[in-house]
């Protein structure tokens, strides 16, 4: 009997994966506090999932200007570096591989989360009118509107980028075997891209060259500190929340994929926006993509295991990442080789909280231990 292709193993940049089954970024909005620091509970989380081929961490800031939530771990400080190293062990010490998601969250943020109360920053002075942040108030945590943002000055672009490198040195100090870059889902590289939240005249804005700049410069500084081969990056071109309307979506997402290439990135991870309401990705978009990287394709949105064979087959992607799959499902790999029932997640603990709908999912024929 043929093997699937999802359990076949994978060449991913640096990386050899046993499988294709890829673990995406999750927030569960569970670190330590004070100071969003991982802590022995999500070492034991990540290491119950150590069988998929990829872990890919839950989003993580790369300063307190990126944070947008509550709750929700960075890599800024020695205490989140070791907290981080903990993890990394536990995944490593159970056989897994393991990337950091570096993220900042531009405008969907709140004065609350940032330093001295300042207001977000942005591309452009524009708020999201949708978006919200999760802040903790007196009366304890909360979802709020995002707070009106200030558009960033030119002079300090280098600065986030700098956030971003530093951030990336911090990861591999962690022990982290790849870095992926957070340009999706309509946080800040994503509002820098798309045309709707970026009205700036300087060399950030206008054209889409301009629009993707700080996109490349925040992957050459990945790459400058773990090189070509651990570096992946995450895209939602046609993503509609966030109020984010971008008018050369397509366009601008196969000229960065043109310019990964050009840069030999281990992948790209693309969040499909159908799960968020968006419309589903053309054959004709994919295979463009296909053409302009000749790297691993990395898919995720609402995939089973028959539909991921099937995208796999196609030829159009490497591997495929699942989500609430694995929030439920710890040994989600060992299900799809025996063809077992999944378990099914609850989402009234997706964030926030203790073990209960984090470490205490069941196992085939066990319970995991608390």
């Amino acid at each position: 009997m043929t093997k699937p292709t999802l359990l076949t193993p994978l060449q991913l940049g640096a990386l050899q994966l046993p499988n294709r089954v890829v673990m995406a970024p999750l927030t569960r909005s569970r670190a330590r506090q004070p100071g969003d620091i991982p802590g022995e509970m999500n070492a034991r989380y990540y290491a119950q999932r150590a069988t998929a081929g990829l872990i890919v961490s839950e989003a993580t800031q790369i300063s307190r200007q990126g944070q947008g939530y509550a709750f929700t771990p960075g890599i800024y400080t020695d205490e989140q570096v070791a907290g981080w190293k903990m993890v990394t062990d536990a995944v490593h010490e159970a056989g897994g591989r393991m990337a950091m998601q570096l993220w900042h969250v531009g405008r969907i943020s709140h004065h609350l989360l940032q330093e001295n109360g300042q207001a977000p920053v942005a591309p452009s002075a524009i708020r999201s009118e949708t978006g919200e942040s999760f802040v903790v108030l007196p009366e304890g945590p909360k979802r709020v509107p995002c707070d009106m943002p200030r558009a960033l000055e030119t002079a300090e672009i280098p600065g986030i980028i700098a956030d971003y490198r530093h951030a990336a040195q911090r990861a591999m100090q962690a022990g982290f075997d790849m870095l992926e870059l957070h340009s999706a889902n309509g946080y800040l590289l994503q509002q820098f891209l798309s045309t709707n939240t970026n009205q700036r005249t300087d060399g950030y804005g206008g054209s889409l060259e301009n629009r993707a700049r700080i996109v490349l410069e925040a992957i050459d500084a990945l790459i400058e500190v773990a090189g070509a081969d651990r570096v992946g990056v995450r895209i939602s071109p046609h993503f509609i929340r966030h109020d984010i309307k971008d008018e050369q979506t397509e366009e601008i997402h196969l000229y960065l994929a043109r310019e990964f290439n050009r840069r030999s990135i281990a992948y790209i991870h693309i969040a499909e926006p159908d799960w968020a309401g968006g419309p589903a990705l053309s054959e004709d978009f994919r295979k463009k993509l296909r053409a302009g990287y000749s790297g691993s394709i990395i898919v995720c949105g609402n995939y089973t295991r028959e539909s991921a064979e099937a995208r796999l087959a196609s030829g159009l992607a490497d591997a495929v990442a699942f989500g609430r799959p694995f929030i439920a499902n710890p040994d989600l790999v060992a299900r799809f080789e025996q063809g077992a029932p999944l378990n099914k997640p609850n989402p009234a603990t997706f964030y926030g909280g203790g073990e209960e709908g984090y470490t205490d999912y069941p196992l085939l024929g066990a319970t995991v231990a608390a």
